[in-house]
């Protein structure tokens, strides 16, 4: 069982930055890919960044490429978004999530195991 906590969403105006956290329960985190998703008003839950367990590797939907970063802290069962040059259309409730599979394929998709509560993001034009 892995229970996930999300924190540092808020406002931001076009252009800046935010750091959002994800805190992890549970001894078998390092063994748990992490990803993080969107959703907007209206819209469906889109993946947005993951990091596979086991050597840390990287994806990105093509809409934040370049602009945001995910990564891990295995010993104090951390995993972070760090989301710069920030846009309005990045306005959503971003959810953390767990799952076991190292699949990019299946690390895209919405089906995790395990699911955080979501923070707000805003950015305002």
């Amino acid at each position: 069982q892995v229970q996930l906590v999300e924190s540092g969403g808020g406002l931001v105006q076009a252009g800046g930055s935010l750091r959002l956290s994800c805190a992890a329960s549970g001894r078998t985190f390092s063994s748990y890919s992490m990803g993080w998703f969107r959703q907007a008003p209206g819209k469906e839950r889109e993946f947005v960044a993951a990091i596979r367990w086991g050597g840390g590797y990287t994806f990105y939907a093509d809409s934040v490429k370049g602009r945001f970063t995910i990564s891990r802290d295995n010993a104090k069962n951390m995993v972070y978004l760090q989301m710069n040059s920030l846009k309005p259309e990045d306005t959503a409730v971003y959810y953390c999530a767990a799952d076991p599979s190292l699949n990019p394929s299946v690390l895209r998709t919405p089906g995790y195991h395990y699911w955080g509560q979501g923070t707000q993001v805003t950015v305002s034009s």
